[in-house]
Protein backbone atom coordinates (compact mmCIF):
# COMPACT_ATOMS: atom_id res chain seq x y z
CA UNK A 1 0.00 0.00 0.00
CA UNK A 2 1.90 3.39 -1.20
CA UNK A 3 1.11 6.07 1.93
CA UNK A 4 1.49 9.63 0.68
CA UNK A 5 3.44 11.13 3.61
CA UNK A 6 2.19 14.59 3.13
CA UNK A 7 -1.49 13.35 3.21
CA UNK A 8 -0.62 11.53 6.54
CA UNK A 9 1.34 14.03 8.24
CA UNK A 10 -1.89 16.58 7.20
CA UNK A 11 -4.27 13.92 9.15
CA UNK A 12 -2.11 13.54 11.66
CA UNK A 13 -2.16 16.98 12.59
CA UNK A 14 -5.75 17.01 12.84
CA UNK A 15 -5.62 14.14 15.07
CA UNK A 16 -3.16 16.40 17.74
CA UNK A 17 -5.65 19.64 17.12
CA UNK A 18 -8.84 16.76 18.04
CA UNK A 19 -7.35 15.16 20.52
CA UNK A 20 -5.93 18.38 22.49
CA UNK A 21 -9.47 20.18 21.69
CA UNK A 22 -11.18 16.58 23.74
CA UNK A 23 -8.88 16.71 26.62
CA UNK A 24 -9.08 19.98 26.93
CA UNK A 25 -12.91 20.08 27.36
CA UNK A 26 -12.79 18.42 30.64
CA UNK A 27 -10.71 21.19 32.33
CA UNK A 28 -13.45 23.30 30.52
CA UNK A 29 -16.19 21.93 32.65
CA UNK A 30 -13.84 21.68 35.81
CA UNK A 31 -12.90 25.65 35.57
CA UNK A 32 -16.54 26.40 34.48
CA UNK A 33 -17.96 24.76 38.18
CA UNK A 34 -15.21 25.93 40.03
CA UNK A 35 -16.01 29.60 38.85
CA UNK A 36 -12.17 29.90 37.77
CA UNK A 37 -12.85 31.63 34.88
CA UNK A 38 -15.27 34.58 36.87
CA UNK A 39 -12.14 34.95 38.95
CA UNK A 40 -9.69 35.24 36.22
CA UNK A 41 -12.40 37.44 34.65
CA UNK A 42 -11.66 40.34 37.44
CA UNK A 43 -8.32 41.01 36.17
CA UNK A 44 -4.80 39.32 36.09
CA UNK A 45 -3.17 37.27 38.29
CA UNK A 46 -0.38 34.82 39.68
CA UNK A 47 -1.55 31.26 40.93
CA UNK A 48 -1.25 32.11 44.29
CA UNK A 49 -3.46 35.07 44.56
CA UNK A 50 -6.10 33.10 42.20
CA UNK A 51 -6.15 29.41 44.16
CA UNK A 52 -6.50 31.86 47.46
CA UNK A 53 -9.43 33.86 45.48
CA UNK A 54 -10.82 30.53 44.40
CA UNK A 55 -10.01 28.10 47.59
CA UNK A 56 -8.33 26.03 44.98
CA UNK A 57 -5.04 23.91 45.32
CA UNK A 58 -2.09 25.97 44.03
CA UNK A 59 -0.33 23.43 42.02
CA UNK A 60 -3.12 21.64 40.43
CA UNK A 61 -4.32 25.17 39.62
CA UNK A 62 -0.80 25.89 37.42
CA UNK A 63 -1.40 22.80 35.47
CA UNK A 64 -4.60 23.66 34.89
CA UNK A 65 -3.76 27.24 34.08
CA UNK A 66 -1.20 26.06 31.53
CA UNK A 67 -3.59 24.01 29.62
CA UNK A 68 -5.76 27.09 29.29
CA UNK A 69 -2.62 28.98 28.07
CA UNK A 70 -2.20 26.38 25.53
CA UNK A 71 -5.06 26.00 23.95
CA UNK A 72 -5.86 30.23 24.10
CA UNK A 73 -8.67 30.09 26.99
CA UNK A 74 -6.37 32.19 28.84
CA UNK A 75 -3.52 34.70 28.28
CA UNK A 76 -0.21 34.25 29.84
CA UNK A 77 2.70 37.13 30.53
CA UNK A 78 6.31 35.35 30.96
CA UNK A 79 7.53 38.53 31.88
CA UNK A 80 5.31 39.25 35.00
CA UNK A 81 3.68 35.31 34.99
CA UNK A 82 0.13 36.23 35.48
CA UNK A 83 -2.50 34.95 33.76
CA UNK A 84 -5.45 37.05 32.27
CA UNK A 85 -8.92 36.59 30.26
CA UNK A 86 -9.08 39.04 27.19
CA UNK A 87 -12.10 40.61 27.00
CA UNK A 88 -13.52 38.05 24.01
CA UNK A 89 -12.46 35.26 26.66
CA UNK A 90 -14.15 36.26 29.56
CA UNK A 91 -17.41 37.26 27.23
CA UNK A 92 -17.10 33.75 26.26
CA UNK A 93 -16.04 31.82 29.19
CA UNK A 94 -16.94 33.80 32.24
CA UNK A 95 -19.95 36.33 31.64
CA UNK A 96 -23.33 33.90 31.97
CA UNK A 97 -25.64 36.17 29.76
CA UNK A 98 -23.60 36.63 27.05
CA UNK A 99 -24.60 35.68 23.30
CA UNK A 100 -21.11 34.09 23.31
CA UNK A 101 -21.05 31.99 26.24
CA UNK A 102 -19.66 28.13 25.75
CA UNK A 103 -19.62 26.31 28.61
CA UNK A 104 -22.69 24.66 28.33
CA UNK A 105 -21.40 23.23 24.91
CA UNK A 106 -18.68 21.51 27.04
CA UNK A 107 -21.60 19.84 29.18
CA UNK A 108 -23.12 18.87 26.41
CA UNK A 109 -19.72 16.88 25.38
CA UNK A 110 -19.60 15.26 28.79
CA UNK A 111 -23.13 13.53 28.52
CA UNK A 112 -22.04 12.09 24.99
CA UNK A 113 -19.11 10.40 26.35
CA UNK A 114 -21.19 8.84 29.21
CA UNK A 115 -23.23 7.58 26.90
CA UNK A 116 -21.14 5.35 25.12
CA UNK A 117 -21.91 2.56 26.34
CA UNK A 118 -25.84 2.83 25.42
CA UNK A 119 -24.80 4.02 21.87
CA UNK A 120 -22.47 1.38 21.19
CA UNK A 121 -25.13 -1.08 21.92
CA UNK A 122 -27.73 1.54 19.73
CA UNK A 123 -25.77 1.32 16.78
CA UNK A 124 -25.52 -2.86 16.75
CA UNK A 125 -29.46 -3.07 17.74
CA UNK A 126 -30.69 0.31 16.14
CA UNK A 127 -33.08 0.82 19.37
CA UNK A 128 -33.52 4.26 20.09
CA UNK A 129 -31.91 5.98 23.20
CA UNK A 130 -34.61 8.65 24.69
CA UNK A 131 -33.66 12.74 25.85
CA UNK A 132 -34.53 11.08 29.77
CA UNK A 133 -32.13 8.52 29.80
CA UNK A 134 -28.84 10.79 29.60
CA UNK A 135 -27.36 11.78 32.01
CA UNK A 136 -28.64 15.31 33.61
CA UNK A 137 -25.38 17.53 32.27
CA UNK A 138 -27.23 17.06 28.80
CA UNK A 139 -30.18 18.97 29.99
CA UNK A 140 -28.24 21.31 31.75
CA UNK A 141 -26.11 22.45 29.39
CA UNK A 142 -28.08 22.34 26.33
CA UNK A 143 -29.91 24.98 28.68
CA UNK A 144 -26.89 26.93 29.01
CA UNK A 145 -25.77 27.02 25.25
CA UNK A 146 -28.58 27.52 23.30
CA UNK A 147 -29.86 30.22 26.07
CA UNK A 148 -27.25 32.74 24.75
CA UNK A 149 -28.24 32.41 21.13
CA UNK A 150 -32.13 32.81 22.35
CA UNK A 151 -31.58 35.37 24.34
CA UNK A 152 -29.30 37.25 21.08
CA UNK A 153 -31.70 36.73 18.59
CA UNK A 154 -35.31 35.91 19.51
CA UNK A 155 -36.88 38.92 20.39
CA UNK A 156 -33.75 41.28 18.21
CA UNK A 157 -34.80 39.38 14.91
CA UNK A 158 -36.80 36.09 14.98
CA UNK A 159 -40.22 37.17 16.18
CA UNK A 160 -40.16 40.43 14.18
CA UNK A 161 -38.83 38.30 10.90
CA UNK A 162 -42.72 37.05 11.47
CA UNK A 163 -45.38 39.19 9.39
CA UNK A 164 -47.13 40.97 11.85
CA UNK A 165 -46.49 38.79 15.09
CA UNK A 166 -44.43 41.19 17.24
CA UNK A 167 -47.53 43.68 17.05
CA UNK A 168 -49.88 40.92 18.35
CA UNK A 169 -47.72 39.57 21.27
CA UNK A 170 -47.12 43.29 22.20
CA UNK A 171 -51.10 43.82 22.21
CA UNK A 172 -51.49 40.25 24.10
CA UNK A 173 -51.80 37.15 22.76
CA UNK A 174 -51.58 33.33 23.37
CA UNK A 175 -48.40 31.29 23.14
CA UNK A 176 -47.65 27.72 23.03
CA UNK A 177 -43.94 26.72 23.48
CA UNK A 178 -43.19 23.51 22.31
CA UNK A 179 -40.64 21.35 23.48
CA UNK A 180 -39.45 24.26 26.05
CA UNK A 181 -36.93 22.15 28.15
CA UNK A 182 -35.87 23.98 31.10
CA UNK A 183 -37.95 27.00 29.94
CA UNK A 184 -35.03 29.36 28.93
CA UNK A 185 -36.92 30.60 25.11
CA UNK A 186 -40.42 30.49 26.92
CA UNK A 187 -39.31 33.05 29.35
CA UNK A 188 -37.44 35.49 27.07
CA UNK A 189 -40.85 36.29 25.08
CA UNK A 190 -42.74 36.08 28.60
CA UNK A 191 -40.16 39.34 29.82
CA UNK A 192 -40.53 40.90 26.20
CA UNK A 193 -44.26 40.32 26.04
CA UNK A 194 -46.01 41.23 29.33
CA UNK A 195 -49.45 41.51 27.87
CA UNK A 196 -49.10 37.98 26.61
CA UNK A 197 -49.67 34.68 28.23
CA UNK A 198 -47.02 31.84 27.69
CA UNK A 199 -47.69 28.10 27.64
CA UNK A 200 -44.53 25.66 27.86
CA UNK A 201 -44.78 22.03 27.11
CA UNK A 202 -41.80 19.11 27.08
CA UNK A 203 -42.30 15.57 27.49
CA UNK A 204 -39.65 15.42 30.70
CA UNK A 205 -41.11 16.02 33.71
CA UNK A 206 -37.37 17.20 35.48
CA UNK A 207 -37.57 19.75 33.02
CA UNK A 208 -40.80 21.52 33.79
CA UNK A 209 -40.22 21.37 37.52
CA UNK A 210 -36.72 23.40 36.84
CA UNK A 211 -39.08 25.36 34.23
CA UNK A 212 -41.23 26.53 36.94
CA UNK A 213 -39.13 27.45 39.53
CA UNK A 214 -36.90 29.69 37.10
CA UNK A 215 -40.25 31.06 35.64
CA UNK A 216 -40.64 31.77 39.51
CA UNK A 217 -36.81 33.72 39.98
CA UNK A 218 -37.82 35.95 36.47
CA UNK A 219 -40.60 37.26 38.02
CA UNK A 220 -42.90 35.91 34.66
CA UNK A 221 -44.85 33.57 36.53
CA UNK A 222 -47.93 35.28 36.39
CA UNK A 223 -47.65 34.99 32.62
CA UNK A 224 -46.21 31.59 31.80
CA UNK A 225 -47.37 27.75 32.68
CA UNK A 226 -45.50 25.32 31.99
CA UNK A 227 -46.88 21.56 31.55
CA UNK A 228 -45.74 17.73 30.69
CA UNK A 229 -47.04 16.99 27.28
CA UNK A 230 -46.57 15.16 23.91
CA UNK A 231 -45.56 17.32 21.03
CA UNK A 232 -48.90 15.46 19.36
CA UNK A 233 -51.21 16.12 22.40
CA UNK A 234 -50.39 19.18 24.25
CA UNK A 235 -53.25 20.99 25.41
CA UNK A 236 -55.17 24.52 23.52
CA UNK A 237 -56.67 25.99 20.87
CA UNK A 238 -56.28 28.96 19.12
CA UNK A 239 -53.11 29.86 19.67
CA UNK A 240 -51.48 32.89 17.78
CA UNK A 241 -47.96 31.88 17.81
CA UNK A 242 -46.65 28.37 18.62
CA UNK A 243 -43.00 27.60 18.83
CA UNK A 244 -40.52 25.01 18.70
CA UNK A 245 -36.56 25.45 19.22
CA UNK A 246 -33.85 22.97 18.28
CA UNK A 247 -36.28 19.99 18.80
CA UNK A 248 -38.66 19.04 15.46
CA UNK A 249 -35.85 16.76 14.52
CA UNK A 250 -35.46 15.46 17.47
CA UNK A 251 -39.27 14.07 17.32
CA UNK A 252 -40.00 10.51 16.89
CA UNK A 253 -42.95 11.90 14.26
CA UNK A 254 -42.50 15.27 13.39
CA UNK A 255 -45.55 14.99 10.90
CA UNK A 256 -47.90 14.05 13.68
CA UNK A 257 -46.35 17.19 15.57
CA UNK A 258 -46.89 19.56 12.71
CA UNK A 259 -50.49 18.33 12.25
CA UNK A 260 -51.53 18.75 16.19
CA UNK A 261 -49.56 22.19 15.43
CA UNK A 262 -52.13 23.03 12.97
CA UNK A 263 -54.97 21.83 15.15
CA UNK A 264 -54.10 24.46 18.03
CA UNK A 265 -53.10 27.22 15.77
CA UNK A 266 -55.66 30.18 15.07
CA UNK A 267 -56.26 31.25 11.65
CA UNK A 268 -53.91 33.99 11.48
CA UNK A 269 -51.55 32.16 13.94
CA UNK A 270 -48.46 31.20 13.03
CA UNK A 271 -45.67 28.48 13.38
CA UNK A 272 -42.32 29.24 14.61
CA UNK A 273 -39.49 26.47 13.47
CA UNK A 274 -36.32 27.22 14.68
CA UNK A 275 -33.74 24.71 13.96
CA UNK A 276 -29.67 24.36 13.18
CA UNK A 277 -28.46 25.29 10.54
CA UNK A 278 -28.22 22.96 7.53
CA UNK A 279 -27.91 22.88 3.80
CA UNK A 280 -30.13 20.03 1.64
CA UNK A 281 -27.17 17.89 0.77
CA UNK A 282 -24.63 15.94 3.07
CA UNK A 283 -21.66 17.61 1.17
CA UNK A 284 -23.16 21.17 2.16
CA UNK A 285 -22.89 20.02 5.38
CA UNK A 286 -19.15 19.29 5.90
CA UNK A 287 -18.01 21.97 7.55
CA UNK A 288 -17.30 23.28 11.36
CA UNK A 289 -20.54 23.82 12.05
CA UNK A 290 -21.53 20.60 10.31
CA UNK A 291 -19.49 18.37 11.84
CA UNK A 292 -20.55 19.59 15.62
CA UNK A 293 -24.22 19.45 14.36
CA UNK A 294 -23.93 15.57 13.21
CA UNK A 295 -21.54 14.55 16.23
CA UNK A 296 -24.45 15.66 18.78
CA UNK A 297 -27.18 14.17 16.47
CA UNK A 298 -25.13 10.66 16.19
CA UNK A 299 -25.65 11.03 20.20
CA UNK A 300 -28.48 12.81 20.85
CA UNK A 301 -31.20 13.63 18.08
CA UNK A 302 -31.12 10.32 15.96
CA UNK A 303 -31.38 8.45 19.12
CA UNK A 304 -33.57 10.37 20.70
CA UNK A 305 -36.23 9.75 17.46
CA UNK A 306 -35.65 6.40 16.99
CA UNK A 307 -36.92 6.27 20.69
CA UNK A 308 -40.44 7.16 19.65
CA UNK A 309 -43.15 5.92 17.67
CA UNK A 310 -42.60 6.27 13.94
CA UNK A 311 -38.78 6.96 14.50
CA UNK A 312 -38.50 9.46 11.52
CA UNK A 313 -35.05 10.39 12.23
CA UNK A 314 -34.76 13.43 10.53
CA UNK A 315 -31.54 14.38 12.68
CA UNK A 316 -29.90 17.46 13.38
CA UNK A 317 -28.69 18.48 10.11
CA UNK A 318 -32.33 17.61 8.38
CA UNK A 319 -32.60 21.02 5.92
CA UNK A 320 -35.01 23.57 4.58
CA UNK A 321 -36.31 21.07 1.79
CA UNK A 322 -37.34 18.10 4.67
CA UNK A 323 -38.59 20.49 7.15
CA UNK A 324 -41.03 22.17 4.47
CA UNK A 325 -41.88 18.66 3.20
CA UNK A 326 -43.10 17.61 6.63
CA UNK A 327 -44.67 20.84 7.52
CA UNK A 328 -46.44 21.13 4.32
CA UNK A 329 -47.35 17.75 4.07
CA UNK A 330 -49.34 18.22 6.97
CA UNK A 331 -51.75 20.64 5.32
CA UNK A 332 -49.69 23.97 6.44
CA UNK A 333 -49.89 26.33 3.23
CA UNK A 334 -47.33 28.81 3.63
CA UNK A 335 -43.93 28.06 4.38
CA UNK A 336 -40.41 30.06 4.35
CA UNK A 337 -37.08 30.55 5.86
CA UNK A 338 -37.82 33.63 8.03
CA UNK A 339 -34.16 34.60 9.33
CA UNK A 340 -31.36 32.74 10.00
CA UNK A 341 -27.49 32.68 12.09
CA UNK A 342 -24.28 30.63 11.35
CA UNK A 343 -26.02 28.39 13.80
CA UNK A 344 -30.14 28.45 13.28
CA UNK A 345 -32.40 28.55 10.32
CA UNK A 346 -36.04 30.11 11.66
CA UNK A 347 -39.20 29.07 9.17
CA UNK A 348 -42.60 30.95 9.53
CA UNK A 349 -44.99 28.33 8.92
CA UNK A 350 -49.50 29.44 8.21
CA UNK A 351 -52.41 27.36 7.83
Amino acid sequence: MAINEAKLNAFMGNFVNDIGAVMHAATIVVGDQLGLYKALAKGPTDVAALAKRTETDKRYLLEWLSAQAASGYVDYDPATQLFSLSEEQAMALAEEGSPAFIPGAFQIAVAQFKAIPKMASALRTGLGLGWHEHDPSLFHGTERFFRPGYAANLVQSWIPALEGMEAQLKRGASVADVGCGHGSSTILMAQAYPQSSFIGFDYHGPSIEIARETAKKAGVADRTRFEVAQAKDFRGRDYALVTMFDCLHDMGDPAGASAHVRSTLAPDGAWMIVEPFAGDRLEDNLNPVGRVFYSASTFICTPASRSQEVGTCLGAQAGEARIRDIVTGSGFSHFRRAAQTPFNLVFEARP
